[in-house]
């Protein structure tokens, strides 16, 4: 029972640090690189310097988060490890960093999009169609992907510390 929920505890710290991992990829690319909507663009459209530093401020929130989650997840994974508990293969650890980002955008997407409506992934005037496309592709197909990953990388066994 301890050693399963040792493995546990290491499964669970990938899933976070995936989550993480997604909500980084969102803001950076999607916030910062493309521009194609901020945390609040649907409520507040960054059209003037005053509304784009309101913006960038709920932006830096949300990256705040997304660190927070990362690092409890990395502690997490160093407690496990501390505890010589059973380390993932590989592939199994990928899985759970895949799983974690599309747990990250289906629940972000639901409730940030469609919920709150607080941006849409794309402020354009089609954007339900980035929305459905973001939650079926970067939520459902990732943690579909994830789950499978992590299957196959448990068959194959994990990786124990020597």
């Amino acid at each position: 029972m301890w050693a399963a929920r040792r493995s546990h505890r290491a499964s669970m710290a990938g899933i976070l640090i995936g989550v993480g991992m997604g909500g980084f990829v969102d803001g950076i690319v999607l916030h910062q690189i493309v521009q194609w909507h901020s945390m609040l663009s649907n409520l507040v459209p960054p059209h003037t310097m005053d509304t784009m530093r309101v913006n960038m401020t709920w932006d830096g929130l949300f990256h705040a988060l997304t660190w927070l989650v990362t690092l409890v997840g990395i502690l997490r994974l160093r407690s496990a490890a501390a505890a010589r508990a059973a380390m993932p293969s590989l592939q199994a650890f990928a899985g759970q960093l895949i799983m974690g980002w599309g747990v990250f955008n289906l629940i972000e997407g639901v409730i940030d999009h469609q919920i709150l409506g607080l941006h849409n992934v794309r402020e354009v005037p089609n954007a339900m169609t980035y929305n459905l496309t973001f939650l079926a592709i970067g939520g459902v197909l990732f943690i579909l992907l994830g789950w499978l990953l992590m299957r196959a990388g448990s068959r194959a066994g994990p990786e124990t510390r020597g």
